[in-house]
């Protein structure tokens, strides 16, 4: 081979080298550390960028996204001097890749152990209550104590999380037996609401229906009451309105005064002051009358059966010719003879002993 063409080659060949050492690219998000001679030069950013071959070296290439590291479950002592396995996730982010490369010699381990010890000061001030229900506080003050130790090293801690935190075994069943017990208080307690809500629904309910019912018997005992009223003023004003004379009032009072004898539990009568009168009132209306038919004897009949109780009836036979005077003296005799008998009829239903009497009057 021809001596110039070797050397031809040689050049391009360290021409080629002398290039590829001279450029270096970088990725995005990606920081090299350039050192010439063994010293610290420049940090080389994303892109196309070139350096003295031979003389300048990368040193370490560094990630500045943000990056996760979950630690190990490590045990801690709290205040009550029970030990749980707490484990941590760290966000954390680089941004000076110089003093990440330079500050510390392994940052991730550096971040690990500050964890751990001050992990340990703050739970070491809790107990185990105030531990599981204060993860917010301990996830702000890790944060606090790791941001400012991890500054220097040129590394930025977004976040710290506490991922579990694990009591022991005897721990966890009196933690359970003591959820159960919290549950089985509210579920006796919202049972005794129910019930307590139940009576009071019914009450109110029984309460109403006694006044609804109440009202239902006020309004038809008002109803009624115009009812009859109406009915007396209807009876009333077809009264007058029929014009009725004396005569008929007085033979309908004593129309009536049989009835007082009908029930078999009367035993006292009450016989009015006007009986007299509409006796009085009857003689002098028939008066007439009777003395044009010629005297007939008044004749009053009792009669009694044995399965009802005998109710005197006055005569319906036209009065004898007499005067008014000797009329009425008749009509007094025959009522008050008819009262008799209806006292003795009351009294013998009173006593099953005492024999029936039959009683006939002449006058």
């Amino acid at each position: 081979m021809d001596p110039v063409v070797i050397l031809i080659l040689v050049a391009a060949l360290v021409v080629v080298f002398v290039v590829a050492s001279t450029v270096r690219i970088v990725p995005q998000a990606r920081r090299y550390n350039i050192e010439r001679f063994g010293r610290y030069r420049r940090t080389l950013q994303p892109g196309l960028n070139l350096v003295l071959p031979v003389a300048d070296r990368i040193n370490t290439k560094l990630d500045v996204r943000e990056q996760v590291y979950s630690s190990d479950p490590r045990p801690v002592i709290t205040e009550d001097n029970l030990v749980v396995n707490i484990d941590t996730v760290l966000y954390y982010q680089i941004t000076d890749p110089r003093a990440a490369a330079y500050e510390v010699a392994d940052y991730l381990q550096a971040i690990d152990q500050l964890t751990v010890t001050t992990l340990r000061n703050v739970i070491g001030s809790m107990d185990l209550e105030e531990t599981l229900t204060s993860r917010e506080e301990i996830n702000s003050r890790l944060r606090a104590v790791l941001d400012d130790a991890t500054g220097k090293w040129g590394i930025r801690v977004n976040r710290v999380e506490i991922k579990a935190i694990d009591p022991p075994h005897t721990i966890k069943e009196a933690m359970e037996k003591q959820m159960r017990a919290e549950r089985d208080k509210r579920a006796a307690i919202l049972h005794a609401e129910g019930e307590r809500q139940a009576k009071i629904l019914t009450a109110e309910g029984t309460k109403q229906k006694d006044i609804l019912e109440a009202q239902g018997t006020q309004q038809a005992m008002i109803l009624r009451a115009d009812g009859e009223a109406k009915a007396v003023e209807l009876v009333f004003q077809a009264v007058h309105r029929n014009n009725a004379d004396a005569k008929i009032l007085a033979y309908k009072y004593l129309e009536t005064l049989p009835h007082l004898a009908g029930s078999d539990n009367n035993t006292f009568w009450v016989i009015p002051g006007e009986l007299t009168e509409a006796i009085r009132t009857v003689t002098s209306a028939f008066g007439d009358q009777s003395t044009a038919a010629g005297p007939t004897p008044p004749q009053e009949t009792t009669t009694t059966t044995p399965d009802q109780s005998r109710t005197p009836q006055l005569g319906t036979a036209p009065l004898p010719s007499l005067d008014a005077a000797t009329a009425t003296n008749e009509a007094e005799k025959q009522a008050a003879a008819a009262v008799s008998d209806a006292k003795a009829e009351a009294e013998a239903a009173k006593s099953p002993q005492v024999p029936h009497r039959s009683r006939t009057s002449d006058h």
